[in-house]
Formats: C-alpha cells, sequence, structure tokens
C-alpha cells in the first residue's frame, strides 16, 4: 500500500478496529506490539484512507504521533459510525523560499496527512511557480506579504537566506500566523529577542527547526542522561564536518556575508552541535574558546549565464574549532568544517561520564555505541522496542527499519502542529527561545575569536 494515500492530506480519520489476533508466525510479532502500545500509553488508530479491506493479507506500517500499528491478517473488519475516536484538523500553511529547504520541508509536511500545502513565495514569481509547480501547489507568488494577508493560511515556514528570517517572522507573526523557522534563527541575538517578545505577545506557536535532536538514538542518549545511565557527565567531544565547499570555485548564498551574515560554518553547522550536546546533557555551556578560520579569502563566484568566473573576497568562516565548559564540571571540545576531503555530512557526539560513554554519528543514524570501564563495550541498533518509552516516541517504524534525516524534519513537524491545532498541547519542539540561545552563543564564538580569549556566555 502506498503511504501518500491522503494526497496532499485532505482528512484523516481514527477509528477503533475490531480483528482475530494473528495466528502461526506472526503471533510473536502481535504480542510485541501489543507490549509496545501499553508503554507508550497512545490510542491505537488507523487512517481511514489506508484500510486494507476484509481480509487483505498484507503489512502495513503507519504512523501518528509515534505508535506504529502493524496488519498481518484480517478476517473481520466491523466498522461503526460510533467507532470513530479520533479527527485530525485540516490546516493549511505556505512555504516561504524555494531551495533545498524548501523540497525538504514540503515532502516531510505531506507526510503527516492533516497539513496541506497550500501557497509557496519565493524571491520572484518565476521562481515561485517552478517550485510550486514541480510540488502540485497551484498558488505561488513573489511577494511572501500577498500570503500573510490570507486568513486561511495556519502557519508559514521561513526557508529563506539568513538575513530575511527576522523580517519575514516579523511580519508572519504581525499577520496572526504561527512560524517555523530554519536555523539559525537570525542574524544577530538582538533581533532574535524581539521576536521572541513578539512571538509572546502574539501568543502564536514558534518554531526553530533544530531537527537533528530527533533522531530516535539521539533522544535514547537523552534519556539514558536523565537516568543516570553514564553517571556525571564529565567530558562532550565532537565534530560537525563536510565537503561541499573544499574547493575556491564551490560558492552558494552562505558564503556571503550580506546574505548568510558573518558566521558560516559555524552559524550552519555548529548551532547544530552545540544545540544537541545542551539538548542531550540536560547542561548549559557556560563559557567557550573559539578560533575561527576561512582558508579561501577569495572565491570565485560563477557568472549565471556564462562559463566564466568573478574573483570575490570571502569574510566567512570555513572552519571552526571550539572549547568549552559546561555546567558545574564538564569539560569539551568540538569543530566544524565545510572543507573536510571525504566528510559529506559527519555530525558526531561522544560524550563521557563517571558510569559510562556513548559516541552516536549521524551518517550511521541507526547506531549506538555505548563504551564501559569493566565490560564490554556494545553497539545498539534502533528497535523502538529496546528504547526508553520517551525516547521510542521518536520512532515510527520498527527495528530493521531505518529513520534518518527526512525522519527527523516530520517529527519536529508533527509536534509543532500538534501545537497550532491545539494551543494547549505540549510544547514538544524547539522554540525561538532555543533560537535565541543559539545566537547568543554563536556572538560568543565570534567575540571569543577576535579576542583570541576565553568568554563567559
Amino acid at each position: 500500500m502506498g503511504e501518500d494515500a491522503t494526497r496532499n492530506g485532505k482528512l484523516s480519520r481514527g477509528i477503533h478496529i475490531r480483528c482475530q489476533p494473528p495466528t502461526g508466525e506472526y503471533a510473536s510479532h502481535y504480542r510485541c506490539w501489543r507490549e509496545q502500545g501499553r508503554r507508550r500509553k497512545s490510542h491505537v488508530f488507523v487512517l481511514a484512507p489506508l484500510l486494507p479491506h476484509s481480509g487483505f493479507g498484507t503489512e502495513s506500517y503507519l504512523d501518528n504521533h509515534s505508535v506504529r500499528i502493524s496488519f498481518y491478517q484480517f478476517s473481520t473488519l466491523n466498522i461503526s459510525p460510533q467507532q470513530f475516536n479520533h479527527l485530525m484538523p485540516l490546516l493549511k500553511t505556505a512555504l516561504i523560499g524555494t531551495g533545498f529547504m524548501g523540497r525538504v520541508h514540503a515532502e516531510n509536511l505531506r507526510r503527516l496527512g492533516n497539513v496541506e500545502i497550500v501557497a509557496i513565495a519565493g524571491s520572484s514569481d518565476e521562481r515561485a511557480r517552478a517550485f510550486a509547480k514541480s510540488i502540485g501547489v497551484s498558488r505561488a507568488s513573489g511577494n511572501y506579504q500577498e500570503l500573510l494577508e490570507d486568513p486561511s493560511i495556519h502557519a508559514v515556514h521561513v526557508l529563506t537566506p539568513n538575513v530575511l528570517h527576522e523580517p519575514v517572522c516579523r511580519a508572519a507573526l504581525k499577520a496572526g500566523k504561527n512560524v517555523l523557522c530554519e536555523k539559525p534563527f537570525t542574524v544577530s541575538s538582538a533581533q532574535a529577542r524581539a521576536l521572541v517578545d513578539l512571538a509572546a505577545q502574539a501568543g502564536l506557536a514558534n518554531c526553530i527547526q533544530h531537527n537533528l535532536r530527533y533522531y530516535p538514538l539521539v533522544q535514547q542518549i537523552r534519556r539514558m542522561i536523565e537516568a543516570g545511565d553514564l553517571g556525571e557527565i564529565l567530558i562532550v567531544q565532537g565534530t560537525y564536518s563536510q565537503d561541499w565547499l573544499l574547493y575556491d570555485t564551490d560558492w552558494n548564498w552562505r558564503v556571503d556575508a550580506k546574505q548568510n551574515g558573518a558566521l558560516r560554518a559555524m552559524g550552519d553547522i555548529g548551532s547544530h552541535w552545540m544545540d544537541m550536546i545542551q539538548h542531550v546533557t540536560g547542561l548549559r555551556i557556560t563559557e567557550l574558546c573559539a578560533d575561527l578560520a576561512t582558508f579561501h579569502r577569495t572565491r570565485r563566484k560563477p557568472h549565471l549565464e556564462s562559463s566564466e568566473f568573478e574573483s570575490t573576497s570571502i569574510g566567512t568562516d570555513d572552519f571552526a574549532s571550539v572549547l568549552l565548559r559546561m555546567g558545574d564540571r564538564a569539560r569539551g571540545a568540538f569543530t566544524v568544517s565545510q572543507m573536510s576531503a571525504g566528510r559529506k555530512n559527519m555530525f558526531t557526539i561522544d560524550i563521557y561520564g563517571t558510569k559510562a560513554g556513548v559516541s552516536w554519528n549521524q551518517e550511521r543514524p541507526d547506531e549506538l555505541w555505548i563504551g564501559q570501564r569493566n565490560s564490554p563495550n556494545q553497539i545498539m541498533v534502533k528497535d523502538p522496542a529496546l528504547l526508553y518509552p520517551q525516547a521510542a516516541a521518536y520512532a515510527d517504524l520498527p527495528g530493521g527499519h531505518s529513520e534518518g534525516y527526512d525522519d527527523t524534519h516530520k517529527q519536529v513537524f508533527k509536534r509543532f502542529y500538534a501545537r497550532v491545532a491545539d494551543p494547549s498541547a505540549p510544547v514538544e519542539y524547539p522554540t525561538f527561545e532555543d533560537g535565541l540561545l543559539g545566537m547568543q552563543l554563536l556572538e560568543k564564538v565570534a567575540e571569543s575569536s577576535a579576542k583570541r580569549s576565553w568568554v563567559t556566555v
């Protein structure tokens, strides 16, 4: 069965079902599923458009708020109007930005089932129309203000170059829209603070897309630390290394400080590392000492209509190394790079406590190394049945079924739109407050590098 049966999420109805428990080789799967349902304390439901016909003998893995439902055998499927127990309201959203993140957000929004992308805004009418056509959206504009005036739109995703985050977010909040913004939040902590205050005054849902928190095994690390499995945290280490800007002919809007802001590698991927290490350990970065480096002081910017290049001075960072102090006693260090040949998207965190250590690598997201002093080390493979219940809530597929980068976006979107639909729903996603902290840390990194000394956060 196809996953996208709702075709951009027209309606999803939850129902209780009656079926005879499976027998034979599938009986153990049924018992495992039933036990996971108890542990998660979640409602069991299926999406009406995806219901198999009576007697349909197949497997289908569906998800909503982390419940996995496995159908193996049906002999009867009795449904009455009284059995409908769940109704997800249809929400309308608009994407502002048509680049790489625009496509990522569009694809993963459509996995929710109750969110419809109704409009696209781009840097020009032409770009907006081209992107909208490519993803099957009929409405497009080169003026995002036109979309903000539409009262039927519940939320917007801000996916523009960094320098436009603040004005677009501000306009959206003033128009009464719930806002999800890509990171880094803004280009200054002053801008970020103003948006935090505005969002609070408006009482609107607000989110910063620190999606990388939400790999299932990253959440497992967080819960292990909370449970005391690692003991007191003493050491944190890691890197976020890429190679896509290795050559001086590699070009992207991010290398231009006028569009990106002053910090490039640190702002783009260093913000992820600092957010994640604080999220999983529960410790705040209190002091840091940073060194920023720009290896290509000049890059060759390609002309769009010819094979010629324009020599352009560059002030944004290619690499950074940072020493950290966290909480009362913890120490650490990390690097970020966009010029590490062969490293495509290597994001690692190593955390060591007084009892045990853990190591995780985004390029192998379903594996978690657990280190011990007096017993064999372990490699834990993602399986929701083996995770702490709070971590299992971020795994929508059973063991042996990989969940990666796209799924982390979906996990944020699920929780953000639950809040959009119901303002009393818990805030289980990064907010503008997290974005403000990120901007404050980035400014301290720049200050430290300029002073060549430790600074207090």
